[in-house]
Formats: structure tokens, sequence, C-alpha cells
């Protein structure tokens, strides 16, 4: 996994089978384990979208993994390095008022949405949370959309999320997260540059019910939860459906 946390851009996955989100229980589960926390800035008076909430989540892992100081020789690199080799877990914490304006002090990056707000930071040990993040609360993350999403644009990816599971926005920003961290592990090089000059434009969408058996079976990447909260272990939450990754489905070439 070097060349992924390297400057050097593959031209081929870096990962691709050997991703964490497809193992079964190895080596990694006995390595120490890290933990990415991101915080959500919800304001009582005026909270965010659901679906806002969700993309710019996803955005801010990406965001976070291309930051120099999480690359090479950077000051976040050995943290990165150290929680993608193991169990890759996000927690999604909210925040607002003087408790968001603290957050905003540790080293991270504060990634916007059309109107949410989300700071990601480097990855910390999973009994080590900073106590400005510790006191956050992880419930409360519950957000409605005030009205049905737009159809996700032609050419953007779209997490699918499944639509037979309940989770709550907190839940679902981390499985979104973890969606756009696996398409980005199975892209190549010029893949990756290309998201990346886009801003990671994507769109989070609830699947029909009609096409989640076929996107969950179609080669995309799935994300299958640990089951540490809400949801049973193993249930596939998301399918990252990258156009580039589909076009190589769709191309029969290898992956």
């Amino acid at each position: 996994m070097s060349s992924e946390h390297g400057n050097h851009t593959p031209d081929v996955p870096a990962v691709g089978s050997d991703s964490p989100f497809r193992q079964e229980r190895i080596a990694r589960d006995e390595a120490p384990q890290f933990v990415l926390p991101l915080v959500v800035r919800i304001e009582k008076a005026e909270p965010p979208a659901r679906t806002d909430a969700l993309e710019t989540a996803a955005r801010a892992v990406l965001v976070l993994l291309t930051d120099e100081r999480a690359r090479g020789e950077g000051e976040w690199a050995e943290a990165v390095r150290d929680w993608q080799d193991a169990r890759i877990r996000k927690v999604v914490r909210r925040a607002r008022g003087a408790e968001w304006r603290k957050a905003g002090t540790l080293p991270g990056v504060t990634v916007h949405g059309d109107a949410a707000e989300v700071r990601v930071f480097p990855p910390v040990p999973l009994d080590g949370w900073p106590k400005e993040l510790a006191k956050l609360q992880v419930s409360g993350t519950d957000l409605d959309d005030p009205e049905p999403p737009a159809p996700a644009a032609p050419g953007v990816p779209v997490l699918w999320l499944n639509p037979e599971l309940e989770m709550s926005a907190g839940k679902a920003m981390a499985q979104a997260g973890h969606a756009a961290q696996l398409a980005w592990w199975e892209l190549t090089g010029a893949e990756r540059t290309a998201w990346q000059d886009r801003g990671f434009r994507l769109s989070v969408r609830t699947a029909p019910r009609e096409r989640w058996a076929e996107l969950s079976g179609s080669g995309l990447p799935v994300v299958r939860d640990a089951g540490f909260t809400e949801i049973a272990p193993g249930s596939a939450t998301v399918v990252a459906d990258h156009p580039a990754l589909r076009t190589r489905l769709a191309g029969g070439l290898p992956r």
C-alpha cells in the first residue's frame, strides 16, 4: 500500500482487491486501531440538509486523504498510514456555537457544501480523542431534506445508500465517507487527478429498491459495515458508483 500513501500517483488501482473493506478478519484486525474524526456543524436554528451533509462528509474524507500533510513525510502521514493499515473507522460528532469554534482550533480541514460544514481531523487512536472532540455528541445528528434531492447529474459519481437500512445522518455520513474512500482506492492516478480537479464532485442518493440488487452485485465497490453501531455486522450500506469504475467493468478490464 506504499504507493497509496506517498507522492507517487499510480497508473493502476493502488489497492483494488486488497482493500480493507473486502477482507475477512486478518492481521489488520490485530493492529492498533485508529479512527478518523469528522465533526458536522449543526446549529439549532439552521441545521444543514441531510443529503448536503452526507455529500460534504464524503468529500471531506477525500480532501483529507489528498492533503499534503497526509502524504509522504507530511505531519499527518504516519497517523493516516496507521489508520489505513488497521480497520478503517470513522466517527461523526456534532457541534455548534462555541463547540464548533473550539473544534476549529485543532489541526484539520473544514469542507463546505451548499450549506453544510464538516471538519475532518487526522486519525487518532480509538481511545485517544482530543478532549475538544471527545466531549462532542455522537447522537443528535438526525437531519432531514426539506424536499427530495434532485436526480444526480450525469457523469457524477454517485454513492448509493441501501434503501432497506435505516441509518442516522451521522452513521450515513460515515458510510458515505467509506464509499468515497473505497472508490478512491480503486481509481488509477489519472482518474484520481480528474476527480480531484473537479473538487471531488459527487452525489449521495438512496438507491431505488428495485435497483439495489443490481447495484450491490454489479462489481462496483460495496461498503459492508462492521456492525459496531446501529446496523447488523456485514450489512451492505453503500455502493460507490464512479463512472470510471463502471466503464472499466463494462469493458471487462482487470480491476
